[in-house]
């Protein structure tokens, strides 16, 4: 099949074969229809297949065929992270080259200010944030009564980050009668709920067994001490040669530590988490594109925004505390059918993390050792919780930056 097969304007399939696609993703085969047809869509495929092309295309399309030129927000596109939004408004961009379609990015953690200047200009599809997108809201510097489409992208990374009460606050202020989409590579219950209230009859597409890691992502676990595994991940990298290597923690003090030992070994690093200055963040990212630095230590806020063409590398120093978010992880790796290598450290406290992985993936997994960082068996730190549950609930509720259970219960989201 060929994107010429799927009902898009001449025109964008002018751009697209200037970039080189010719032939769709299943996840575009299956979505475009839909989504031009005017259906409320909930869709799930592995990460780095196109998901942002199966929405983008389409309300593109439905651009073209507007007969009014009058500018207003008709797209509105809500992403968890600064650097997930970046990404899509660089592809509605890049995919309505000489359209006259007028794309606008706002996240917080920047200046209002240009991005008040970009909407002034006119705007068609705006992409942002939650807490920005309020903000501009709230101070009626933006109308989003003229809303036709609202897409939730990685709306699982929505709930789990805590924003469900912004998006409540969102939908009291957009049109009852709208096209809703939903599309990430994992749908857990909590997202299944949500669409049962936002979406009308919606067409479920997965072109995959859900919550599954791309096909020609390795993935190696290797048992540690927990004290032992930034020694053994200098020594990966170093031994094996890797160049560019992606590396994810669970909470923003993990990240500044793990980034100074390995400059202490000599593998040039750079950071990215979410008290990290959008600017800071942006001169990391492309530091590590440009072979700048070796390393980029992160965690969670940037498993769904980076998109770094043919990264081989990915590496959990620690295991996220969220089966789903290892789905994400990994995916920044074996994008657009590329091959990837994913490993994971896990240290004796960890394996029901790796239980809970599995649980997800449906698949086994087999710790290996790594000759010299074996663990000491007799020293093994003690796994076994008298409320694995509770323990398991307030951890993750601290990594999101949740510091106590009434912030939890209220959804207050993490920092952007």
């Amino acid at each position: 099949m060929r994107f010429s097969t799927l009902g898009l304007h001449a025109d964008i399939l002018a751009v697209l074969d200037s970039l080189g696609y010719q032939t769709p993703t299943p996840i575009q085969q299956a979505a475009i229809p839909e989504v031009l047809a005017g259906h409320d869509v909930m869709a799930g495929a592995q990460t780095g297949t196109g998901k942002t092309a199966a929405f983008a295309l389409p309300l593109i399309e439905r651009h073209l065929m507007r007969e009014t030129t009058e500018k207003a927000i008709r797209v509105l596109v809500l992403t968890p992270t600064r650097e997930l939004a970046q990404q899509v408004h660089q592809s509605f961009k890049k995919y309505s080259q000489g359209l006259g379609l007028s794309a606008v990015v706002a996240y917080g953690g920047a200046s209002i200010n240009p991005q008040l200047e970009a909407l002034n200009q006119g705007c068609d599809v705006l992409v942002a944030t939650p807490g920005r997108l309020l903000e501009l809201a709230i101070k009626g510097l933006i109308d989003l009564g003229t809303v036709e489409t609202l897409v939730l992208d990685e709306a699982d990374r929505m709930l789990d980050m805590g924003f469900i009460v912004d998006i409540n606050r969102i939908l009291k202020r957009l049109p009852d009668t709208r096209q809703t989409l939903f599309f990430s590579a994992t749908f857990n219950d909590d997202v299944f709920a949500l669409s049962k209230t936002m979406l009308k009859q919606p067409k479920l597409i997965e072109v995959a067994p859900r919550n599954q890691a791309a096909t020609k992502v390795e993935q190696r676990f290797f048992e540690v001490d927990n004290s032992r595994k930034a020694a053994l991940l200098a020594y990966l990298i170093g031994a094996k040669n890797w160049q560019q290597v992606l590396i994810f923690t669970r909470t923003k003090q993990a990240v500044d530590a793990l980034t100074k030992e390995l400059e202490k070994d000599g593998i040039s690093s750079a950071a990215i988490h979410g008290d990290k200055s959008q600017g800071a963040r942006d001169r990391g990212l492309a530091e590590f594109k440009t072979g700048k630095v070796r390393a980029l230590v992160a965690t969670d806020v940037a498993a769904r925004g980076l998109d770094i063409q043919q990264l081989q590398y990915v590496v959990n120093f620690e295991l996220p505390y969220n089966a789903e978010d290892y789905i994400h992880r990994i995916g920044r790796t074996g994008r657009a059918g590329q091959a990837g290598l994913a490993v994971s450290l896990v240290s004796s406290k960890e394996k029901y993390l790796l239980k809970d992985v599995e649980k997800l993936t449906g698949e086994h997994f087999n710790l290996q050792w790594q000759e010299g960082f074996e663990p000491n068996l007799l020293a093994q730190e003690e796994t076994n919780s008298p409320s694995r549950n509770t323990s398991k609930k307030n951890l993750r509720a601290k990594a999101l930056g949740q510091t106590g259970s009434a912030k939890a219960k209220r959804g207050k989201p993490r920092r952007r």
